[in-house]
């Protein structure tokens, strides 16, 4: 009897949800738009220096991170690490992605949108960002 098993398992794999997830998360990685995102995370909560950015933005871009990065407003809440919960994309036109993405620390959710460009070279940068606006209350009165 191999006791490594559960019981009644026959064959070797791995189960299917533990692959479809590390498929998933590496289709994902291979996107541009996830690439920035967590990139950009990384810049505005604080973990990496905004000249770690400065070959991938291109126009205002760049000044955007200068201004935004020092007061670290995406800073993890807590000892919780923030994350890239989810990204979105909408392609306005050719070589152009607008991209949004969900931050989630512990129970925060931020927002941040940002935008694209492919140059001649084939390469993506970041040519605009902007971050979501203070949290609504909704259970106040309007």
């Amino acid at each position: 009897m191999d006791r490594t098993r559960p019981a009644g398992r026959r064959d070797q794999r791995r189960p299917a949800v533990v692959a479809a997830t590390a498929m998933a998360r590496a289709r994902r990685q291979h996107k541009p738009h996830y690439w920035f995102a967590d990139r950009l995370l990384a810049v505005l909560s604080g973990r990496r220096p905004v000249h770690w950015m400065l070959g991938h933005t291109i126009g205002e871009a760049y000044e955007q991170l200068v201004r935004l990065a020092p007061g670290a407003p995406l800073r993890p809440a807590g000892r919780v690490t923030p994350v890239v919960r989810h990204c979105g994309e909408y392609h306005p036109g050719p070589g152009v992605i607008e991209a949004f993405a969900r931050i989630g620390s512990g129970d925060r959710v931020s927002a941040m949108a940002f935008r694209l460009e492919q140059g001649a070279d084939q390469r993506w940068r970041c040519a605009a960002v902007e971050l979501g606006g203070e949290r609504v209350d909704k259970s106040a009165g309007n």
